[in-house]
Formats: C-alpha cells, sequence, structure tokens
C-alpha cells in the first residue's frame, strides 16, 4: 500500500487534493477523561478555582478543531462550517465524555480536526482541575463517524 503522504523519494508531502469534488463531509470523534470524586464534585458545583470548566473545555474544542493544520503537519487548513460539542457527565466513573462533530463542504475530510476538538477539550479539563487531580485519565480518543469523500462512510 503507498502512503499518501511520501513522495517518489519516499520524502514527506502533503496530499494534492485539487483535483477532488468538494462534497459535505462531516465527523464525529470522542473521549473520555477520568476524575476523583473531588474534581467531579467542583465541574458539577461550579468550584474549580480556574474558572467553568465544561464551558472553558468546549471553547478549547472549537478552538482546536479551527487551528488542526498548524498543529498536524500534513492537514489542509480548512473552512470549516460547523462544530458542535457534547459533554456527558459520567458520575459512575467519574469524569466525563466529550465529542466533537465537524461539518464543511470541500475536498478533504475533517477526521483530524474532530480528533484534535476533543483532545484539546479533554486536556483542558485536565488543565483547570490538575491542582485537584493530577492522576485523571484521559482515554479513548477515537473516531466515531466520519462521512463523505472517496473512502465513504465509517461508523464505530
Amino acid at each position: 500500500m503507498d502512503l499518501t503522504h511520501l513522495d517518489e523519494q519516499n520524502k514527506p508531502k502533503m496530499v494534492d487534493i485539487g483535483d477532488k469534488a468538494h462534497t459535505t463531509r462531516k465527523a464525529t470523534a470522542s473521549g473520555i477523561i477520568e476524575t476523583s470524586q473531588d474534581a467531579f464534585n467542583a465541574v458539577m458545583n461550579n468550584t474549580a478555582k480556574k474558572g467553568p470548566v465544561l464551558q472553558t473545555a468546549v471553547i478549547a474544542a472549537i478552538q482546536a478543531a479551527k487551528q488542526t493544520s498548524t498543529l498536524i503537519p500534513m492537514c489542509h487548513p480548512l473552512m470549516l462550517n460547523s462544530i458542535n460539542t457534547d459533554i456527558k457527565e459520567l458520575p459512575d466513573l467519574p469524569g466525563f465524555k466529550l465529542e466533537v462533530t465537524v461539518k464543511l463542504n470541500d475536498q478533504t475530510g475533517v477526521e483530524m480536526e474532530a480528533l484534535t476538538g476533543v483532545s484539546i477539550g479533554l486536556l483542558t479539563i485536565y488543565d483547570m482541575l490538575k491542582a485537584i487531580d493530577k492522576a485523571m485519565v484521559i482515554k479513548h480518543i477515537q473516531l466515531e463517524h466520519k462521512s463523505g469523500g472517496n473512502s465513504g462512510d465509517f461508523n464505530r
């Protein structure tokens, strides 16, 4: 199998998407942060010293999805149509699950933007709660769904 990000001399390259059709493309990624009960309670009671944790994580996830091409070398800069986030409380863990869905009409997909949004959103939660719990675990960052493009649909 040929790797698309290597040229004939085995040097890294950005894939040429110029001849690809503009289609609607959408991707959803998710991840979980496991916290201590004290950290979970601080979020739920809005007593974390750095401010509103979940709201800040949402802003960070959106900002990160928009900045993916500056963080991951072979990603194309994209004009995203929408970025939607959802944070679910997981009181039995305790922790939180973050989902990020990214959509656009373009020549390349948005899986990396969704995955980057989840990663940075969860890291933001960690940053805001680390004074309470340095043992938090970020896990299961994964693509849940993608649609559009030559490779078709994917559903986990």
